[in-house]
């Protein structure tokens, strides 16, 4: 149990720094006056002209968007998904060395709960985490072992969703990691803790158990991926790894006879679908000009990357997309980077990774001390080899899914939760 009785009922916790941290019970309630200018600005959308685009070969189509957008004014709840929101764990926000911090906590319910810090990504929210947190934080309930049990805890990244407004420069993935380990320790006062993550999670929990590895008990990702990513230089390249610095990949050689396809999957990714990184790693206040003004805009931005990066597995089509991802979740996610006004903050979520670019803690490698487990969804954007792997990350657990792609705690949440379940009971 935390040390404190935070996040139990609200009030003040003391740092290791010294001054206290104001921690709020936080409920999710969009003023009226702000979801009726969304639906106007939804009724009054200006739909480019498309053509030949039946297989998204141009990115989304605008007949799909004309679809979705009218289920978004015809058939979508806001407020029932809201109840929903505030219903799937304890909200709470606080400021974290100037950045708002919004968190959810889902106690767990077996004998010895162990502390588990999850985490989103981009073009994520927390409420692509929702399918999991009740398997982890009550495992009997869902058909498992009580003594599986996890004390979940998950931020939304600074810039994204609620944590807002972000007013700082220079936060990205490694200072968030930062940020989380004042959260785990010194305001919800666990000693230690395991962490989880995909996409920019991936990162982040990468970089716990490279900085902080005596303070986490393990890491699970399920993009292994470099923390030099992004960056012009790479000092964390394994020793006896054939690399191309210039691009920032592994050589094709290192890759084995049974992961074929896969160096491939990575230059489609590069090659067809990096254009947004490319954006917002250089100029994403450009880009937040024109989404934060247009609801259907966000929609088509964030909702594009839903299609493509789980492709290989689910198949093409609109109807093989949304049997993993309706149109009620594909607005969702829109809603709260649109209503919240986060478009921007969350792309320069990338260019603060070039404006301040990672620095190694230490040159040991494994570059990842903690104990880590590493899944593999063959749907995944890009995915390097395991001979990389087994000398970035203390290896501990390896597992390759043939379902699942980068949004696995909603496309494969039963895999997820297993996985997670599987690794962490070694250390209980």
């Amino acid at each position: 149990m935390p040390k404190n009785d935070l996040p139990s009922r609200r009030g003040e916790a003391k740092t290791s720094e010294g001054p206290s941290v104001d921690v709020q019970e936080f409920t999710i309630h969009i003023p009226d006056a702000a979801l009726a200018d969304m639906y106007d600005r939804l009724r009054r959308t200006r739909f480019p002209r498309d053509y030949a685009n039946e297989n998204w070969e141009y990115g989304f189509p605008t007949s799909y968007l004309r679809d979705v957008v009218d289920y978004w004014l015809n058939g979508y709840d806001w407020r029932q998904t809201e109840q929903a929101m505030n219903a799937m764990a304890s909200h709470y926000k606080t400021t974290i060395d100037g950045v708002p911090i919004h968190f959810l906590v889902k106690k767990g319910t077996g004998p010895k709960p162990m502390p588990l810090l999850l985490h989103h990504g981009w073009p994520w929210t927390f409420w692509d985490l929702r399918k999991v947190m009740g398997p982890l934080a009550d495992p009997a309930a869902h058909g498992g072992n009580a003594a599986d049990s996890f004390d979940v805890v998950l931020i939304s990244l600074p810039g994204f969703g609620f944590s807002t407004p972000l007013t700082k420069t220079g936060v990205n993935f490694h200072t968030t990691a930062d940020l989380e380990h004042t959260l785990m320790k010194d305001i919800l006062g666990y000693q230690k803790y395991a962490t989880a993550g995909g996409d920019w999670g991936a990162l982040i929990a990468e970089q716990h158990g490279h900085k902080y590895e005596q303070d986490v008990i393990g890491v699970y990702t399920h993009l292994p991926i470099q923390l030099s990513h992004y960056q012009a230089t790479h000092p964390d390249v394994p020793p006896g790894i054939a690399y191309n610095h210039a691009v920032g990949i592994v050589e094709p050689s290192e890759y084995g006879p049974d992961e074929k396809g896969w160096y491939e999957r990575g230059q489609l990714f590069i090659g067809a679908e990096g254009g947004y990184g490319a954006i917002q790693l250089t100029r994403p206040q450009t880009l937040g000009e024109s989404l934060n003004d247009s609801p259907a805009g966000q929609l088509a931005w964030v909702g594009e990357k839903r299609y493509f990066w789980g492709l290989p597995t689910r198949g093409p089509g609109i109807e093989a997309l949304e049997k993993v991802h309706p149109e009620q979740d594909l607005v969702t996610n829109a809603s709260i980077y649109y209503l919240t006004q986060t478009a921007t903050s969350s792309a320069r979520y990338y260019r603060e990774c070039i404006l301040n670019s990672w620095k190694p803690s230490h040159n040991r490698f494994p570059v990842v001390g903690a104990p880590t487990a590493v899944s593999i969804y063959l749907g995944e954007i890009f995915i390097n080899p395991r001979k990389w792997t087994e000398k970035y990350v203390n290896l501990q657990q390896y597992r390759v899914h043939e379902k699942g792609g980068h949004f696995a705690p909603v496309e494969v949440p039963d895999i997820y939760v297993d996985d997670i379940r599987t690794f962490f009971a070694k250390f209980r």
